[in-house]
């Protein structure tokens, strides 16, 4: 489905990717690895199309993002959603208007159907009808993440991207929230790239794993693979040694 050749990208003189080459196979949970700052993000951010690269293809459906611009390029990202490290709720509108958002926007949808999707989403989040007047500031950060996660899929796309999903929450929270895009995956079978450095529990919900490491995607395969990966930089990031997280 989605293919980065060759991606290189610097900031006020900063190389950020430096030649990075990663494929995603259509259908499957990819997770990007690697210690924060690494560029994990700004790889997201190319491949959704919100950042153009120095040099480079993103390839998605032999398709280069890369090229296109005005509304081709709207047009293309019907086809992604996004779920965001913070959530990007609306402060403003509560949990159902949320959620309800984006077939507002983007569809003619009558309002019955509207409510029918949202609250199917919620009852997939294991969120009951309670929560559908709740502002974002009176949810918990793991309910505001299961909204988030609600509204990325209410338009069922082909295409997920996730930014640090499980950021800022407890254990039990994060397990719960890699259960539940593992479970969503499953039940719809969309195209996933997670990017993260939650270690070991990224594992248990990718198809294959890849590790980002100055501006390179220096190993890729399977979990299992990955894990044991010969590479002593592989190794270490998952071992958690301190030496590499500060070098």
């Amino acid at each position: 489905m989605i293919q980065v050749i060759d991606l290189h990208k610097s900031f006020n003189g900063q190389k950020v990717l430096d030649g990075a080459n990663l494929t995603i196979p259509t259908g499957r949970i990819t997770v990007v690895i690697g210690k924060s700052g690494v560029g994990k993000s700004v790889l997201l951010k190319h491949i959704i199309g919100l950042v153009k690269p120095d040099r480079g293809q993103i390839l998605v459906d032999g398709v280069d993002i890369a090229t296109l611009r005005g509304r081709s390029l709207r047009d293309f990202k019907k086809h992604f959603a996004v779920l965001f490290q913070g959530g990007a709720l609306f402060d403003s509108l509560n949990v159902f208007e949320n959620i309800a958002f984006p077939l507002r926007e983007k569809t003619s949808l009558p309002e019955a159907e509207i409510a029918q999707r949202v609250r199917l989403r919620l009852e997939q989040m294991h969120l009951t009808s309670e929560v559908e007047t709740k502002f974002p500031d009176e949810l918990s950060g793991g309910m505001k993440k299961r909204v988030a996660l609600a509204r990325a899929m209410i338009q069922e796309p082909e295409i997920i991207l996730f930014d640090e999903p499980v950021t800022g929450l407890d254990p039990p929270m994060s397990n719960t929230v890699f259960h539940l895009i593992r479970q969503t995956h499953q039940d719809s079978g969309y195209t996933a790239l997670v990017v993260a450095h939650d270690i070991p529990e990224v594992f248990t919900i990718a198809d294959q794993v890849a590790m980002l490491h100055r501006g390179r995607i220096i190993a890729q395969g399977t979990p299992a693979e990955i894990q044991n990966h010969s590479d002593p930089m592989v190794q270490s990031f998952i071992k958690g040694e301190v030496d590499f997280l500060e070098g």
